[in-house]
């Protein structure tokens, strides 16, 4: 396995797995209509502006064959007004590659990118119902608050997360 920086050229490969990762996590949690009507042309289109974009830092997962089989990113969403704070927007793996210790090279790999950019304190939105929160709990986040959003006509709890310490973080990866 590889964990690198993305380069424009992944944006295909991100996106097959951003796509194919929400169809199994999220199966059972957002319609499935939605799930269903995922692109992986809009997520590439998606992902070419992501990488690009300034202050995003995004990073991929390669298995032996370098196919992409996760990807991270981080950037400072605008609702963010808390100095010298960043905020995990992402993190997906392709499911036959969960529980190998995947997740947690790339968090390891985020959180040095964190620490070495002067970052104190790092937040992360994740739905109620998906099991990744258990990830983010195990490493230390703790729980801010818990909000209600809408997505494909389902009402769905989301929980805001936060780590106050980069490194602890890093001590328990």
């Amino acid at each position: 396995m590889n964990i690198r920086k993305a380069r424009l050229k992944d944006a295909e490969g991100i996106a097959r797995v951003h796509v194919d990762s929400w169809r199994t996590t999220y199966k059972g949690i957002i319609p499935d209509d939605y799930l269903n009507s995922l692109s992986y042309e809009q997520r590439t289109e998606l992902w070419k502006n992501n990488i690009g974009k300034k202050g995003n830092y995004v990073l991929v997962a390669e298995n032996t064959e370098e196919q992409i089989i996760g990807f991270t990113d981080a950037w400072k969403r605008d609702d963010n007004d808390e100095e010298s704070s960043i905020d995990l927007t992402s993190i997906y793996l392709l499911e036959n590659y969960q529980g190998m210790g995947v997740g947690k090279q790339l968090l390891k790999t985020l959180f040095e990118h964190f620490n070495q950019e002067g970052y104190d304190k790092v937040f992360v939105e994740v739905l109620e119902e998906n099991k990744t929160r258990f990830f983010y709990e195990y490493y230390g986040a703790s729980l801010v608050k818990t909000v209600e959003i809408h997505i494909a006509g389902a009402v769905l709890k989301e929980s805001i997360y936060q780590w106050e310490s980069i490194e602890e973080v890093l001590e328990k990866l």
